[in-house]
């Protein structure tokens, strides 16, 4: 385990501060003694809300840039070119819009990422880790995998614990295919630049301060239309499966390569809650209607471009390497974020959610 002493460990500059994980990850890396940049754009609805709940956690160092300026990102890291790690969060995460707009969805996550990764090589000279959240998405619709009907629900045939780090990669969306660009980039930076780099094949990440929509999102965006009483929609049959990851625990992981960058860098992780926290959409319904006490009734429409039958991560590099594993259920977390939301409802009416 580190050896770092508890107050003022580390400096971390996180792009996409103010979204749902960068949120996160600040509050709780502040709590843990670091020194925390904001860097975010505020264009994404929430983080005005999420700026003034990261005020009362002792954030409020934020600068107002957008990734897409390779000049602004220049200036952030040369003037904090003592960072010990960038965490890149800041992204256009929906495929939906990347297929409406791919041009935008190029520039957010392929450019942005590009300008982030010649800022630290550059201004910063190499000096900060880069953290990168990669997605499972960049492996496309995994035709070639066997996907059956099990107990009401998708599931891969052969693959009890889910795709690992060698499974081919196989862009599908232009969503896809921008991220799949920017871990590319990041690996390679590595490579060829000696930048410490960690990629984090991010699965279905899910947690309070998720101003979730029906684009992106969905277990959030089931917790809030059903607590607010809104129609939602099942894209597909609903029986397609995903791993979620309660955000603390992907928090903890960024945590843990920092303490274990020499063993991290250069490394690619699949990220989720591997196959001990799964969850169909139908069954996220289910649970939902049992925490309200009353019947929900989605409706249904086509598959979206890119959407996989079935994603379940296979963590045990992160486990082998970092010694990490997630620590909240599903069943946990979902009981967790019905509760934050019926709590917060306020938050989603000055969201213009409600």
């Amino acid at each position: 385990m580190s050896t770092k002493t508890p107050i003022d460990q580390g400096k971390w500059v996180i792009t996409g501060g103010a979204g749902f994980i960068g949120c996160h990850a600040a509050a709780r890396l502040r709590a843990a003694g670091h020194h925390v940049i904001l860097v975010d754009n505020l264009s994404r609805r929430g983080t005005d809300a999420n700026l003034a709940w990261l005020r009362t956690q002792g954030v409020d160092q934020l600068i107002q840039a957008d990734l897409r300026d390779a000049s602004a990102m220049n200036d952030v890291l040369a003037q904090h070119a003592d960072a010990d790690v960038v965490l890149h969060l800041a992204a256009q995460v929906a495929v939906t819009t990347s297929v409406a707009d791919p041009r935008a969805d190029f520039e957010a996550n392929a450019l942005g990422t590009f300008n982030v990764l010649e800022a630290v090589r550059t201004a910063a000279q190499g000096r900060p880790a880069v953290f990168y959240s990669s997605t499972n998405k960049v492996y496309g619709n995994l035709e070639h995998v066997e996907v059956i009907q099990r107990d009401g629900r998708y599931a891969y045939a052969d693959r009890p614990l889910g795709v690992d780090e060698d499974e081919r990669l196989d862009f599908h969306s232009p969503y896809g295919c921008s991220k799949g660009a920017g871990d590319q980039y990041v690996r390679d930076y590595a490579r060829i630049y000696g930048l410490k780099t960690v990629v984090f094949r991010q699965s279905c990440i899910y947690g309070t301060r998720q101003f979730g929509i029906e684009d992106q999102g969905w277990i959030a965006w089931f917790s809030i239309a059903a607590t607010l009483g809104k129609p939602f929609t099942i894209f597909g049959d609903g029986r397609q499966i995903r791993d979620a990851l309660w955000v603390d625990d992907l928090i903890a992981l960024y945590q843990r390569a920092w303490e274990r960058i020499e063993t991290a860098q250069g490394e690619v992780f699949n990220v989720g809650g591997g196959p001990t926290n799964t969850l169909s959409l139908l069954e996220l319904v289910a649970a939902i209607e049992r925490a309200v006490g009353r019947p929900l009734h989605p409706g249904f429409a086509d598959w979206r471009p890119g959407d996989q039958r079935v994603f379940v991560a296979d963590i045990r590099k992160a486990k082998r390497l970092l010694d990490w594993s997630p620590q909240i259920s599903t069943a946990e977390g979902i009981d967790r974020l019905l509760q934050w939301v019926r709590d917060h409802r306020d938050l989603f009416k000055s969201a213009g959610l409600a």
